[in-house]
């Protein structure tokens, strides 16, 4: 603002121009725009003293808001950072996808620690997506100085104010020269006047030379003559006075015309000072809100091109992940129907020969642990799967999703799979309860289905799971959530049906 009050020197300019460059965003030739556009501006205030419609504050104000669209954002400076981090790990695990592709293919030949850690790199390339949709979103709200709607008002009425003093003017102008007019009548009359006045002088005076000759002349009529002679003086009297009254009176009315005049002069003078104030700022304030929108869209243009090749680049990586799960669940499942009827089949024949062998139970140990990792895989798998479904199916506004019928067949394919499992009657594990089965062998099998058994073998570690879901569903009732914190709780959840039942 001082820079606008007083024209700077070239000190102070080269200095405000350092000042430019560390504080308002563009370049060299932004900065060269901004400080030229502020010298017209000092310029034109240095000749504007007196006020008649626009507030030195208030120009000043609107200025002051410009000024400050140009600002760089230091908010959007730590996103543009953190997305670059999350760019760089996004790059590091698309390098890695390769040998991410041959874990997923081996999924189910390898033990249930290999299957967790390559479950988790999963939802943790999940959630780096999530995180950079949430920075983008964000970054495209971020926004500087005044709204379209406050800037077209502010320049609006500068407008308005600028052609209000244009018309003042103009009519201003326009009584002066009627009033030029009324005075040079007023000036006509008074000389035709006055030489009237003088032409009757010059007869009084030639009557009264020719009265005086004629006094001496004509004794007789001395009294028609001094008659004569005082009624002439009265009237030369009378003309006289009636001469210097009109003197007065016109000079009167000439001063009050002249006053009138210089006042109007002086406001003229004013009107246009400010109406040059006036456009000035208004060329000023059109040149920053260019500067501002122009920012503004190339901004808007990159978020918007991240975005949607991150959204499909995440969906492609959706759609590999649950073929490569499609591949290996359903030999999984024929295998796990095969170790049902193998389990019991073996419960039923060792009711009736339970010592017949030694082989027997270390069989059907193995049996029970290969069920038991296969049903630990299943439902790990199935928990991934849920998360990713919510991800996809509820993205965040803004966000882009490719609209995949193949990826909606994958989803519905391994929900039938899941189904399936569901459906499938559990074995009653001796592993699980090996007292119950000491004490009690004649103990008849519970009809229950593979999910009620599940948890009653794993008792303490899916009341805990239920008591996070049911907090989840809570929580998801909330508008203020963001995607970070939901992947975070699907990766704790996840991460408790990955621990070793007791």
């Amino acid at each position: 603002m001082t820079q606008i009050l007083e024209v700077p020197n070239e000190e102070e300019v080269s200095l405000f121009m350092e000042i430019l460059r560390i504080c308002i965003a563009g370049g060299k030739e932004v900065h060269e725009t901004v400080m030229s556009n502020i010298m017209n501006l000092a310029v034109a205030f240095s000749n504007y003293v007196e006020e008649v419609l626009v507030k030195r504050e208030e120009l000043l104000q609107y200025a002051q808001a410009a000024i400050k669209g140009l600002k760089i954002n230091v908010g959007l400076a730590r996103i543009d950072a953190e997305a670059c981090s999350l760019k760089e790990k996004l790059g590091e695990m698309k390098a890695l996808q390769n040998s991410s592709t041959q874990v997923h293919e081996d999924f189910f030949q390898k033990q249930t620690t290999a299957m967790t850690e390559a479950l988790k790199e999963a939802l943790g390339l999940v959630r780096l997506y999530s995180r950079l949709e949430a920075l983008l979103l964000k970054k495209k709200t971020l926004s500087n100085g005044d709204t379209p709607q406050l800037h077209a008002e502010k320049v609006d009425k500068l407008k308005v104010l600028s052609e209000s003093l244009s018309n003042s003017t103009s009519k201003a102008e326009k009584r002066i020269l009627e009033q030029r007019v009324q005075k040079e009548e007023a000036v006509s009359f008074r000389i035709a006047k006055a030489n009237e006045v003088s032409q009757q002088e010059k007869e009084l005076e030639a009557a009264i030379q020719e009265l005086e000759k004629q006094k001496d002349e004509l004794e007789a009529e001395l009294k028609k003559v001094n008659a004569s002679l005082i009624a002439a003086r009265v009237r030369l009297r009378n003309a006289r006075e009636e001469r210097e009254h009109f003197d007065d009176a016109s000079n009167q009315i000439l001063l009050q015309l002249t006053s009138k005049e210089e006042e109007i002069s002086r406001s003229i003078a004013s009107c246009r000072v400010e109406a040059d104030v006036v456009n000035a700022w208004i060329h000023f304030l059109e040149d920053a809100w260019f500067l501002q929108t122009t920012f503004h869209e190339q901004k808007e243009k990159q978020v918007n091109g991240e975005l949607e090749r991150y959204g499909e680049y995440f969906v492609n990586l959706v759609t590999h992940l649950l073929s490569a799960y499609k591949e290996q669940l359903r030999p999984s499942l024929s295998r796990i129907w095969q170790l049902v009827e193998s389990l019991s089949s073996s419960e039923r024949s060792g009711e009736t020969a339970k010592d017949e062998s030694e082989e027997a139970p270390n069989q059907r140990r193995n049996l029970e642990e290969e069920y038991l990792n296969l049903e630990s895989k299943f439902v790990s798998t199935f928990s991934v799967v849920g998360s990713m479904k919510t991800q996809i199916y509820s993205p965040n506004e803004g966000t882009y999703r490719k609209k995949d019928e193949k990826l909606k067949e994958l989803f519905d394919d391994l929900e039938s799979i899941r189904e399936e499992f569901e459906s499938m009657e559990r074995p009653t594990l001796e592993l699980e309860n090996p007292i119950l089965n000491s004490h009690s062998p004649s103990t008849p099998k519970s009809q229950k289905s593979p999910w009620s058994r599940l948890k009653s073998s794993l008792n303490k570690k899916d009341q805990k799971k239920l008591k996070f879901e049911l907090e989840q569903d809570e929580d998801e009732e909330s508008l203020d959530y963001e995607t970070d914190e939901i992947v975070e709780w699907e990766y704790d959840a996840f991460e408790k049906d990955l621990k070793p039942t007791n």
